[in-house]
């Protein structure tokens, strides 16, 4: 065999004149297990979104001050049934295992028909009702673009959006497989968001010890 009909045989190409060998495809990219979530540096916060391991630094001041004061809102009407009508479970930074993902979003709620209570498990595979992400520079693209769809494929009803620096909160709601934006709220607003909208919210609490700048 000659040495042009071996190359042309082993996939080897020609570029003017010059024999080059044919290209070796790259090796699959290993998907992200369980165990690399455990394994991670524990000042991370440790999520897999299509067999990709994100890792993200521990919230900000403003973060986690918009994330407490609306659990101390959230909690005793809906959670307790104190000055409200009660009927959920809510959990902060909940590891929740979707299908092969594996998100801890901010703040998680599912209504008690659905989990009266919770048992000794290190994460739920039970898709929540409710989901708050609060936003942040180094958080935010993964929130939206990666995480969202994951909780519409699931089922999740509705999604709060906080952003403590922007001082806004979007609320969401699933609609036939997709998100629709029923409001956005700003500021020192006094609103009633869904699907805890049987108390008005304080919008300003959760950044009123904040300063910025």
């Amino acid at each position: 065999m000659s040495r042009s009909s071996a190359q042309q045989r082993e996939g080897a190409g020609c570029v003017d004149g010059s024999w080059y060998p044919e290209s070796v495809a790259e090796p699959a990219r290993k998907r992200a297990t369980y165990e690399d979530v455990i394994s991670a540096p524990p000042h991370m916060v440790a999520e897999i979104v299509d067999g990709e391991l994100h890792l993200s630094p521990r919230p900000g001041a403003p973060h986690s001050m918009a994330a407490s004061v609306l659990a101390t809102e959230l909690g005793p009407p809906f959670s307790r049934g104190r000055g409200g009508p009660g009927g959920w479970l809510l959990l902060i930074e909940p590891e929740v295992h979707l299908g092969a993902d594996i998100l801890v979003p901010d703040y998680g709620g599912w209504r008690r028909e659905r989990m009266p209570f919770v048992t000794d498990v290190p994460y739920f595979t039970l898709t929540p009702d409710w989901i708050c992400e609060v936003l942040s520079p180094s958080t935010e693209r993964t929130d939206r673009a990666d995480k969202l769809p994951v909780y519409a494929r699931e089922g999740v009803r509705h999604v709060w959006l906080v952003n403590p620096l922007q001082r806004t909160l979007e609320v969401l709601r699933l609609e036939s497989g997709r998100w629709l934006t029923l409001a956005v709220h700003r500021d020192d607003a006094r609103v009633r968001a869904e699907p805890f909208d049987a108390i008005e919210l304080e919008l300003g609490a959760l950044w009123a010890d904040v300063r910025i700048g």
